[in-house]
């Protein structure tokens, strides 16, 4: 596809330097390792093919969150989003979970979405927490704003987390109220709910970082919908 590179300078969105997200490994509920790790861009055509088989997915409301997972990568790879980043979840290399975000500027954070593929093992709330530790601790930001879309997500970060409601503050997803996490309430919170240790032992990582696995999509809809192939 020709690109005119003249034109493309202006559609393209600028950027701030971000600091990077130092890998963690998190032992689950059922004892295996799950490092949490930034994605490159490069890794976005393999993220997407994860997250496509959600589409349909209505259960949980999978379906919407996908959707929107789906362009908002889409628009990082494209470099029609400024600011954005992702954080993936993996196992034995498989990707297991992902959420992302964006920079608003430098005090203030966007939390776009979590999508957890292997459930019952609280790997969303962990991934979740990881992006909040990434706006507060390593982009030194002053809050992150946060919106839900389905009762379970309300439930762990609205709820869990005691998030500040927001008056008369859109937040960029939507309609749905808008909520924030400030650096006084991370730090309360964060005993309770961030977990994972650094260093990752070197065996570990280098399986991460060497390829993000994806699981068959039969696999994926088994993992989110408790039975194969729906």
């Amino acid at each position: 596809m020709a690109v005119d590179m003249d034109l493309e300078g202006v559609l393209r969105a600028p950027e701030i330097d971000m600091a990077p997200y130092p890998p963690k490994v998190i032992t689950l509920a059922n004892s295996k390792k799950m490092v949490v790790r930034q994605a490159s861009m490069a890794d976005v055509p393999v993220l997407l093919k994860a997250v496509r088989p959600t589409l349909d997915i209505p259960r949980d409301y999978y379906d919407i969150v996908g959707a929107r997972l789906y362009a908002e990568l889409l628009g990082w790879y494209k470099h029609r989003v400024r600011n954005e980043y992702c954080l993936v979840g993996q196992i034995d290399g498989y990707l297991v979970g992902l959420v992302n975000g964006r920079m608003v500027d430098h005090d203030i954070g966007m939390s776009y979405h979590t999508l957890a593929i292997d459930r019952g093992l609280r790997v969303g709330s962990h991934l979740f927490a990881s992006k909040m530790e990434y706006h507060i601790e390593f982009l030194e930001q002053q809050e992150v704003w946060i919106t839900a879309e389905s009762p379970i997500g309300f439930r762990r970060w609205m709820i869990e987390y005691g998030l500040i409601k927001q008056e008369g503050v859109q937040h960029e997803l939507g309609g749905a109220t808008s909520y924030k996490l400030t650096r006084d309430l991370y730090f309360e919170t964060k005993p309770r709910l961030v977990a994972g240790q650094r260093p990752v032992p070197k065996k570990i990582l280098d399986l991460a970082m060497a390829k993000i696995i994806v699981a068959d999509e039969s696999d994926i809809r088994e993992k989110i919908c408790g039975v194969k192939g729906r």
